[in-house]
């Protein structure tokens, strides 16, 4: 068996094993068996078996769609950073750090809190769309502004690029604050939940809301592993060989803020998966943008359904927003980057 394969599979088994797991763990303990019992009954399964309602509609109402989301999330923002890793060819560039997530949730938070005609007028036309396209526009706007920012002589400076993001996060968040300011008692609990990270609000709808939003990306985005290996070598190299680097780096852009900017719609900031995911394949396989970006879509899904299970069952039965998990999983990794390649990095 390849090391790809051996990657592909120990990742699909490790994402299978933690989604069982985290249906039947939390404050009502679900047993392994009645899980797979009432998994299997929609399927025409173990009819014969009868099983709590209670737990059934816990595991099919509430912790079903909240494992869904962060499955589809955590493969997103994996399989975001890495693209986005590959467009700006430096494993900095994560969706949070460089300002794309606190772009999304400011424009979030601005339809949320401004209850104007305008907004008002469009909830029926967009229906659950609004806030997911609320969201990517304040995604895309980001990454624009950085982009442009980070350019010298027509090419991404990466010490600019990362400066351009602290600042675009700064704005965000000052802005921010000054809308949960004047927000008022129901408006300042949304707004904290964006703050914070989470998935306690999923539901089916919310999953259905997301979920062309986040699919269409998770399919696209690994047909452009071959142009950012490409791309890896420098972009007037790869024109000579026939590729476009200006439509890859469009396309990949905005594929991934319409990821990105989902999931902040529904979850809020989460950050350092984007930034820790792909580190980690690269680590583990190699290079290769056609095994990291799939790879990568499936480490994230698995590293937020195991951070959500930890948020859910550390200080039980209080839950712990899922962005001080996946911080404190990642700032570990981010130092690490930092001190063993900081000079290939700011250079």
């Amino acid at each position: 068996m390849t090391k790809k394969r051996i990657i592909y599979v120990g990742l699909s088994i490790g994402l299978l094993l933690v989604i069982v797991l985290s249906l039947g763990m939390g404050a009502m303990k679900i047993s392994l068996w009645d899980v797979i019992i009432i998994l299997g009954k929609p399927l025409g399964f173990f009819d014969r078996y009868v099983v709590n309602e209670l737990h059934e509609n816990v595991l099919f109402f509430v912790r079903l769609p909240r494992v869904i989301l962060g499955v589809l999330v955590g493969a997103a923002l994996g399989i975001s950073g890495a693209s986005i890793q590959g467009i700006f060819r430096n494993p900095l560039a994560e969706p949070g750090l460089i300002g794309i997530s606190a772009g999304a949730s400011l424009f979030a938070v601005l339809l949320i809190g401004m209850e104007t005609l305008l907004v008002v007028s469009l909830a029926p036309i967009f229906g659950l769309y609004l806030l997911a396209f609320g969201a990517f526009t304040g995604a895309a706007l980001a990454a624009v502004l950085v982009y442009q920012f980070s350019k010298t002589e027509g090419k991404p400076n990466v010490a600019t690029m990362l400066l351009a993001g602290i600042a675009i996060n700064a704005l965000a968040g000052a802005l921010t604050g000054l809308f949960t300011y004047l927000a008022d008692e129901q408006q300042l609990r949304t707004i904290t939940f964006w703050m914070l990270g989470s998935l306690g609000g999923a539901n089916w709808p919310t999953v259905i809301g997301v979920l062309p939003f986040i699919v269409i990306p998770l399919v696209v985005l690994p047909f452009y592993g071959r142009g950012l290996n490409l791309f890896a070598i420098g972009e007037s190299q790869a024109e000579q060989i026939g590729m476009n680097p200006n439509r890859i780096k469009l396309a990949v852009v905005l594929l991934s803020t319409l990821a990105v900017g989902a999931c902040v719609a529904v979850t809020g900031i989460i950050g350092f998966v984007g930034l820790l995911v792909p580190h980690i394949i690269r680590l583990l396989g190699g290079v290769d943008h056609r095994l990291v970006l799939p790879a990568s879509a499936l480490l994230g899904a698995l590293v937020l359904t195991v951070s959500d299970l930890l948020a859910r069952i550390l200080v039980a039965p209080v839950e712990l927003p899922i962005g001080v998990i996946t911080a404190l999983l990642g700032t570990p990794v981010f130092l690490y980057i930092l001190y063993k390649d900081k000079k290939k990095i700011l250079n």
